[in-house]
């Protein structure tokens, strides 16, 4: 019975790890930054921005994130940006 009970807690335990080892580290939003950043000017023109997303959804967010109103986006903009939360 103790074998069962140490087998049953030991599958457990790969389980954790197992769904632990699957999720990816979120990047930081630095990196994400340089990457979208084309150029290496160190601003998001609304083209760098857009990439593949929809237009009109991609400007409705840039329009929001750019809070000079400049036209880009800065890295301190870009990371206070609201992020959308995953749904489970």
């Amino acid at each position: 019975m103790k074998k069962i009970a140490l087998a049953i807690a030991l599958a457990a335990c790969v389980g954790t790890v197992a769904l632990a080892a699957d999720e990816k580290p979120k990047p930081k939003p630095e990196d994400v930054f340089k990457k979208m950043d084309k150029n290496g000017d160190e601003k998001l023109s609304f083209e760098e921005f857009k990439g593949k997303r929809d237009e009109a959804m991609a400007k409705k967010a840039f329009d929001k994130i750019d809070k000079d109103g400049d036209g880009s986006l800065t890295l301190a903009e870009f990371k206070d940006r609201p992020m959308k939360k995953k749904k489970d």
